[in-house]
C-alpha cells in the first residue's frame, strides 16, 4: 500500500516566462503600451524635450551644478571640523560609559540604569548634531580660514543655507 508520489514539473526560468532575456529596465516598450504614438514621439523629440538630455534647460542645470561645487580647501576644513565635532562627544560618551562601568564593578558607586542611558543619549545625540555644526561652522570661502569655534561662520552660513533652500522651492 505504498502511496504514489506526485510528479513535479521542472521549474521554468523567469526569462522563458517573459520570452526575453533582457532585464525589465532594458526592454523596449511599444507605443501601444505607453499610449504614445510615433507622431507624438517625433514631435516631442523635435521640440527638444526628449528623454536623453536634449532639453534646452538641461545644459543650464549642469552649469549651475558646477557652480555649487565645494572647493577642495573648504571640503578639507569641513571634514576636519566634522571629525572633531563628532569625535569629541562620541569619545567622551564611550569614556563615560567605561568610567561608570568601572565605578560599578569596583563597588564605589552603584550606577542607576538610567544614568548610562541618559549620558549615552546625550553624548551620541550631540555627536549627531556635530555633523551639521561641523559643516555650518566652516568658512565657505576658500580664502578665509575662519575662527577656532566657528560661531561667526555658523551665523553667516545658516541664513545662506536657508536662502538656497528657499530658492530651490521657488
Amino acid at each position: 500500500m505504498a502511496a504514489s508520489l506526485p510528479s513535479f514539473q521542472p521549474l521554468t526560468s523567469p526569462s522563458s516566462i517573459m520570452n526575453t532575456t533582457s532585464p525589465p529596465w532594458r526592454r523596449r516598450v511599444s507605443p501601444q503600451q505607453t499610449g504614445r504614438t510615433r507622431a507624438r514621439t517625433s514631435r516631442i523629440l523635435a521640440a527638444g524635450k526628449g528623454r536623453r538630455g536634449e532639453e534646452e534647460g538641461r545644459g543650464k542645470r549642469r552649469a549651475d551644478e558646477e557652480d555649487d561645487e565645494i572647493p577642495q580647501v573648504v571640503f578639507d576644513r569641513m571634514v576636519k571640523r566634522i571629525i572633531v565635532a563628532v569625535g569629541l562627544p562620541m569619545g567622551s560618551g564611550v569614556g563615560l560609559l567605561y568610567v561608570m562601568n568601572s565605578l560599578k564593578d569596583s563597588g564605589v558607586w552603584d550606577v542607576p540604569v538610567w544614568v548610562p542611558f541618559a549620558s549615552t543619549l546625550l553624548s551620541f545625540g550631540t555627536s549627531a548634531l556635530g555633523i551639521a555644526y561641523g559643516t555650518l561652522s566652516t568658512s565657505w570661502e576658500p580664502e578665509r580660514e575662519g575662527s577656532l569655534l566657528g560661531w561667526d561662520e555658523a551665523a553667516r552660513n545658516w541664513p545662506k543655507l536657508w536662502e538656497e533652500e528657499e530658492g530651490k522651492k521657488s
